[in-house]
């Protein structure tokens, strides 16, 4: 009988967790595992799902960036109702055949909004004849709690429940003892991955991005200070100011936002939706201006090109500061809070970045293929103990 993993993924805002979880699934499926892939939010229409099983689970989102309610699709409040018919299908989908492997995308070191369903289906992993391995897929940084006894309750619960924790990062560049104070007490369970840099990307066409400044924002989102500001600081800089500007606006920006962004725009500057081939831009580039995302962060690493990190740090978020810290303090990039950002900051920091060397490092990379193989070894291990 084939092997069969059962992996849970629960994105909210971005999409960055279910690409994760579904290129570990790819990859267990390229060394012959069953896997069903569990999402408790619609799955994007081009993350491909090749070889996997894909269930959608009654579907949540957060309004906000500031990730304290839950929504459906709707809109509408999550409810007693709705979380009963959620814990509902994700046992139904779980108990539909026997797992070998139980992979939880995040939880127990975030999404602890879903305790109710989470709680119960790792009962039911432990409640199999056979329990399964059960692994936590986690991504370089965690988001800092206010409460001090919310990160050691993630310590508790994986101990308590997990066999292994993976951890989707280079650890010569960052370490879950950078964003977690308890990761002494999951030490043993930690593997580091190398990052989970997803599926092949097309080529730009000749010329494009060669020497540029590329500004990119994600989504877009939550990214309208930096766009206003790169629109403005190109005429500021002083070791910038003679390359073209690439200004590429996410998907998650409306049409109308998007014209006017273009109509905005000053000579030498071009403004157009975001790219598939954006990993290739960086390769060609003079610099990158961006967020500092998991996935944009990585196809910086990948290029070695000097790069501003500006971090998303409304609400309470931490993440992406802490990202864009560690960067700088191996001189890979220069910071610009988002705080306060002005055309004048955005140059200056753009001048001070392009005076950092070009890296030749190799970041860690493979991480769903290593993940795959932590995972498939773990499984053999416990066969033969």
């Amino acid at each position: 009988m084939a092997t069969h993993a059962f992996i849970h993924v629960q994105h909210l805002l971005g999409t960055g967790h279910v690409v994760r979880a579904a290129a570990i699934g790819r990859a267990l499926a390229d060394r012959g595992v069953d896997v069903t892939l569990a999402s408790g939010n619609r799955i994007p229409p081009t993350l491909d799902t090749t070889g996997l099983t894909v269930v959608e689970l009654p579907a949540a989102r957060s309004p906000d960036a500031a990730f304290s309610r839950l929504v459906t699709l709707e809109g509408d409040d999550v409810d007693a109702d709705w979380k009963e018919r959620r814990i509902t299908a994700t046992l139904e989908a779980f108990g539909a055949r026997d797992a070998d492997l139980l992979l939880t995308e995040t939880y127990p070191f975030g999404r602890r909004q879903f305790e109710f369903e989470m709680s119960r289906l790792l009962q039911a992993a432990k409640a199999q004849a056979r329990k399964p391995v059960i692994a936590t897929s986690i991504r370089d940084i965690l988001v800092r709690k206010q409460d001090l006894w919310k990160e050691e309750w993630m310590a508790d619960q994986a101990l308590a429940h997990y066999d292994r924790i993976l951890v989707h990062a280079d650890p010569g560049f960052i370490q879950l003892q950078d964003s977690f104070p308890f990761a002494g007490r999951v030490e043993p369970l930690v593997r580091y991955t190398g990052y989970a840099n997803g599926t092949a990307r097309p080529a730009p066409p000749e010329g494009d991005g060669e020497d540029e400044v590329i500004v990119s924002c994600g989504g877009g989102a939550v990214a309208e200070g930096l766009l206003s500001a790169a629109l403005e600081a190109r005429p500021l800089s002083r070791r910038a100011e003679d390359a073209t500007w690439r200004i590429l606006i996410g998907h998650d920006v409306s049409e109308e936002a998007f014209r006017l962004y273009q109509r905005n725009a000053a000579p030498g500057t071009i403004v157009e939706r975001a790219r598939r081939d954006f990993p290739g831009l960086l390769q060609n580039a003079r610099l990158s201006v961006s967020q500092a995302g998991y996935n944009t962060v990585l196809d910086i690493l990948i290029a070695g090109v000097p790069a501003v990190l500006v971090p998303f740090a409304q609400a309470l978020e931490t993440e992406q500061t802490q990202r864009a810290e560690a960067l700088a303090a191996h001189r890979r990039a220069i910071v610009a809070p988002e705080t306060g950002l002005t055309p004048e900051r955005l140059a200056a920091a753009i001048d001070d970045a392009l005076a950092l060397p070009r890296s030749k490092h190799k970041v860690l990379l493979g991480g769903a293929e290593k993940s795959a193989d932590i995972l498939l070894r773990d499984l053999t291990e416990r066969a033969s103990a």
